[in-house]
């Protein structure tokens, strides 16, 4: 299965990504070891970019406050399937949070509150790999 860009996306991928699945989240911590979590994302097609909420306190922004890692997210439903790759960063900027928590509220439903703990996690996405029915074609 090739790689291909975000660019590329279709229209049955975006109603994939958009249907309520949870996923995983990977990142690669600089000695290699991973760090796998389930969340809930949100595509945002405009930017191009994966985005997770999250809060202060999680093991997952600790690791990306001390610097920004390679990562990967997935998503899967029977034989559907899509991953995006790309390097994640960590923002408690207000706007940003409220992006996407209304994301996630939209796609799942309304988060917790966390306050001045919210953060998000941002994934510049470098490539995308998906089942064959989600892909472009060939």
């Amino acid at each position: 299965m090739p790689a291909f860009s975000s660019k590329q996306i279709v229209p049955e991928l975006i109603d994939f990504i958009n249907e309520r699945h949870l996923s995983i989240l990977t990142l690669v911590r600089p000695d290699g070891r991973p760090h796998s979590t389930p969340v809930g994302f949100m595509w945002d097609n405009e930017s191009e970019e994966v985005k997770i909420i999250t809060w202060s306190g999680s093991l997952k922004t600790r690791l990306l406050e001390k610097e920004n890692l390679v990562g990967s997210v997935a998503q899967v439903d029977g034989g559907r399937w899509v991953s995006f790759e790309g390097v994640c960063s960590v923002s408690s900027n207000p706007d940003v949070c409220e992006d996407a928590i209304a994301r996630y509220a939209k796609r799942y439903s309304p988060p917790k509150d966390r306050g001045a703990d919210r953060r998000v996690i941002v994934m510049t996405v470098s490539q995308v790999l998906a089942s064959n029915s989600l892909s472009p074609a060939s």
